[in-house]
């Protein structure tokens, strides 16, 4: 299945512009000599992503001295993240964050930090994708489609959870429905683990283990917890298979649209912000272990050779042009 394809014009998409527009919306909302930036995210206001993209919002504000703020709309209230990023794309909504699989599909380039074994660590991945030496082109490569990547935050090392047992080699995933984001490298990614691959939004992740439209799913601890998919699948399995990545996007006419004043204290803002998350992120992860521990959740290691196996083949697959090596070969250097 091909997830590489250009915005569609979705039915819920043109419902949120229409709903936004009612409410005073759209890129960069200005009030007198203001502008208010409309942020979506996909997650509660319990994660370290609000909270870091919340004080970006008070911290912009108070050093522009009011002329620029972010609102944080949480739990996918401006939608899934396909629709965010066309409404961001539109100039309906001005940023939005969504994972490294989103934007995949509209350069193929951002798929080498999609793969499994590019990142070692968070604290790797973070040194990466802060490096304008490797990313700076692949950061401004989708301004022909109105966006503009500010940077990341880590969605730190993912692992498979289920509803059945123990998962301990890729044999034990076979039949299993695991949902995956729309990617192709997240498809051939549980194909080779074993599993049978099931795109779905994530906010629909949680009634589908609840009735078995799907068996697991593969995430980090704090998206589990926040999202309560504990409650439903308690076998969590340390397959370790990924450093995950999410961007940040801004529509690029907004951010054009600030004074080169504020932009230097918006830039300046955001790379607080983004210190801020990766030290959350390391604390609330030690957190969340402890809680799902005390609710129950069933932990077991993996057969991590049989697994890193299974998964080799999908480098050799996903990169196969010039600049996809060099950002490959310059993100494994960094890890030397």
């Amino acid at each position: 299945m091909n997830f590489k394809r250009n915005f569609a014009v979705l039915g819920s998409a043109a419902a949120m512009m229409l709903a936004l527009s009612a409410c005073g919306g759209g890129a960069g909302s200005a009030g007198g000599d203001s502008q208010t930036l409309r942020l979506a995210l996909n997650q509660t206001e319990t994660h370290p992503s609000y909270i870091a993209l919340d004080n970006l919002g008070t911290n912009v504000e108070e050093s522009t001295g009011g002329r620029v703020s972010v609102e944080v709309y949480a739990n996918e209230t401006l939608g899934a993240q396909q629709e965010a990023i066309q409404l961001v794309s539109d100039g309906t909504i001005d940023m939005a964050v969504v994972s490294g699989t989103q934007l995949e599909n509209l350069n193929p380039d951002f798929q080498v930090f999609n793969l499994p074994g590019v990142f070692d660590s968070v604290e790797h991945q973070m040194g990466v994708i802060g490096d304008d030496a490797v990313v700076g082109e692949l950061y401004t490569s989708l301004e022909d489609q109105n966006l503009t990547v500010l940077g990341g935050f880590t969605q730190g090392t993912r692992s498979i959870y289920n509803t059945a047992g123990p998962v301990n080699t890729p044999e034990d995933l076979a039949g299993k429905k695991v949902r995956v984001q729309e990617s192709d490298v997240q498809m051939t990614m549980i194909e080779l683990m074993g599993g049978a691959p099931t795109p779905m939004a994530f906010g629909e992740v949680y009634t589908a283990l609840q009735s078995g439209v799907i068996d697991g799913a593969e995430n980090n601890e704090i998206s589990y917890l926040t999202q309560k998919h504990n409650e439903v699948a308690k076998y969590f399995s340390n397959t370790n298979h990924l450093v995950g990545l999410d961007y940040v996007v801004i529509n690029t006419a907004a951010f054009e649209a600030m004074t080169e004043e504020d932009r230097a204290a918006f830039e300046e803002q955001w790379a607080a912000a983004v210190e801020e998350h990766t030290t959350l992120w390391l604390d609330e992860t030690e957190k969340a272990h402890a809680d799902l521990e005390a609710s129950g959740t069933e932990f077991n290691d993996v057969d991590a050779e049989a697994f890193d196996a299974a998964l080799e083949p999908l480098i050799e697959e996903f990169i196969d042009t010039e600049v996809e090596q060099t950002i490959y070969d310059a993100a494994r250097a960094a890890a030397e």
